[in-house]
């Protein structure tokens, strides 16, 4: 057996997120049943970086998976491609070391969430895009997001129902970025909590709406309870960008 570690792609419009779940369409079940019909019947299991939610895309997620066939690497994404539906794509693939797991030894992820703050919306960008059509003051918005960088116990932008215990998570990159009209969200960490992207950006758009300061940021991390922070921001416009390993 040889474990296969690969970098997909997937527009997640039409998922119920990552993780297998009975009688509904995720990433998880489509790239295993592409891989169960390669390997002639045979099942195998998918092991994912970390679960996206239902809507939730993905530019760089990575996964790996055992193989009892030999088949070049970069045979690989062209074998599962011709198998999966057109809005999940093998990216690429490399034979890794037979420790090598795609969730545990990931060091670092990269998430991108896009707002469009535009007073009418594009229905072109429904399916990729949070339309939010108020205004805002983006300045205020930059200077809240910067607040987030650092080690702290994220509590507060976490959503229930996780049984994660240690809520504490290193953010090296916070930033707004202004790409043409929208609002470009990055955050990049050593790891986080469930809904936390998705917290952190609607409290940083009620900053940005004049609901609350941005130097009331610390405030609501120090407060370590979900109450304090803003509305969890829609799944549809969240990305999970990039995931790195130690080399």
């Amino acid at each position: 057996m040889q474990r296969v570690k690969a970098v997909v792609s997937y527009e997640g419009t039409f998922f119920s997120g990552w993780q297998k779940q009975p009688g509904k369409r995720t990433v998880q079940e489509e790239i295993e049943s592409a891989l169960t019909s390669i390997h002639k019947g045979q099942k195998t299991k998918v092991t994912a970086s970390g679960r996206t939610d239902a809507s939730v895309h993905a530019i760089a997620q990575v996964i790996h998976f055992d193989t009892s066939l030999s088949i070049p690497a970069d045979k690989w994404p062209k074998a599962i491609n011709s198998k999966l539906p057109e809005d999940i794509q093998i990216k690429e693939a490399e034979y890794t070391s037979s420790d090598f797991h795609a969730r545990f030894h990931a060091v670092e992820k990269e998430y991108r969430y896009r707002v469009l703050p535009k007073r009418e919306k594009d229905i072109f960008r429904r399916n990729s895009a949070f339309f939010y059509p108020y205004p805002i003051n983006v300045a205020e918005i930059k200077k809240a997001a910067a607040y987030f960088k650092g080690t702290h116990d994220f509590s507060s932008f976490c959503a229930s129902g996780t049984d994660v215990v240690d809520m504490v998570r290193t953010v090296h990159k916070s930033e707004v970025l202004e790409k043409g009209d929208e609002l470009h969200f990055i955050f990049r960490g050593n790891g986080f909590l469930y809904n936390m992207v998705r917290i952190m950006v609607g409290t940083l758009l009620e900053v940005g709406k004049g609901m609350r300061r941005a130097d009331d940021i610390p405030e609501v991390i120090h407060a370590k309870k979900r109450s304090a922070a803003g509305k969890t921001a829609p799944g549809h416009a969240l990305y999970l960008w990039e995931v790195c390993y130690e080399k």
